[in-house]
């Protein structure tokens, strides 16, 4: 099947089961080869700006040790899916996401948070983007996630589905990354590779598409700037536009966090330089690459006791370093307080 045949626009398919339906005219405009080359070359400055941008966030991640820009991209991952929900339509708060999935209220989307939780490993370079299948994680049995899975195409209609979209992303072979990425991500909706309510599934690949050719930089962040461009319309100029102005704020609002992290952490080394040992340093670099962390998480990474764990979160919250975020007496969960 090509996406780009005339008929794929009949108005009696429902083509569209995760997004609202667009008008005839915007199918046919984010889908033209010819309209998003020639917005390409409109938005050159915009591309520039944006490609400029992730080559930014992309430096200053490489000048890390490997420990810690896994921790950062984490970090990076978790805070992109939460914008991400939000665009959806099934937003979860943060402290939620942080919980096992066992531990979430009643009243949490079940099946938001199982695919968020599948988002996050695809936002740190779990599945090949090459292989739809394994990046999607179908391929073992039971690997769905939940009961609209139920409503993928199997076997050879899958199949389909793939070559249908790679057919539709060739015809912008020679087009920059960021370009591909855009219009795959608007390709991605009128295929059936994704069911009802999966709509992170294509902002996911467009992420980590955008980065394919880039260093340690697994996927490109967009913040909460995606918001405004994961589900809009309009033609492909005025899509691609926002499209980098998303990338730009995304980036930059990335590589702000990254800087207070290692602002903190300096701060944090000085204040607790009188500590004896070197057990603080292991509480602090934990602290930088994690959104949160328990005492038994520090037990476990940082090779200290429990006791120790928690006496040094108590004593970083003294000095105003730590905050704790459940307000209980048990399976407490900290923060730097950036």
């Amino acid at each position: 099947m090509s996406y780009l045949d005339e008929d794929w626009f009949d108005p009696s398919k429902d083509n569209d089961t995760a997004y609202p339906p667009l008008p005839r005219g915007d199918r046919r405009r984010l889908l033209d080869p010819a309209a998003w080359r020639a917005a390409e070359a409109a938005c050159a400055v915009d591309l520039a700006q944006a490609a400029q941008a992730i080559g930014r966030l992309d430096g200053l991640l490489a000048g890390l040790d490997e420990t810690m820009r896994r921790g950062l991209i984490a970090r990076l991952a978790f805070s992109e899916v939460v914008s991400m929900l939000w665009a959806a339509g099934t937003p979860i708060a943060k402290d939620v996401l942080i919980r096992d999935l066992a531990d979430a209220p009643a009243s949490v989307d079940l099946e938001a948070l199982a695919l968020a939780r599948w988002a996050i490993g695809r936002l740190q370079g779990r599945g090949r983007l090459e292989a739809l299948r394994d990046f999607l994680g179908l391929h073992r049995a039971g690997q769905g996630r939940g009961d609209s899975d139920l409503l993928r195409p199997t076997g050879a209609d899958f199949e389909s589905e793939t070559e249908g979209f790679a057919a539709g992303l060739a015809a912008l072979e020679g087009c920059h990354a960021i370009t591909r990425a855009a219009f795959g991500c608007r390709l991605w909706r009128l295929t059936d590779l994704s069911p009802d309510g999966h709509q992170l599934e294509a902002m996911c690949w467009a992420a980590r598409a955008m980065a394919d050719s880039a260093g340690p930089l697994v996927m490109v962040p967009m913040g909460q700037a995606g918001r405004r461009v994961w589900t809009i319309g309009g033609d492909a100029e005025e899509f691609l536009r926002a499209w980098c102005g998303a990338i730009a704020a995304g980036c930059e609002a990335g590589f702000r966090v990254i800087r207070q992290l290692m602002d903190w952490a300096d701060r944090a080394r000085r204040t607790t330089a009188r500590i004896k040992g070197g057990n603080a340093g292991l509480v602090i670099d934990a602290l930088v690459v994690h959104p949160v962390v328990s005492a038994a998480a520090l037990e476990a990474e940082a090779a200290i006791s429990r006791d120790t764990a928690e006496r040094l979160l108590a004593r970083l919250q003294g000095l105003g370093l730590v905050r704790e975020i459940t307000g209980g007496t048990r399976f407490r969960l900290w923060t730097a307080v950036l």
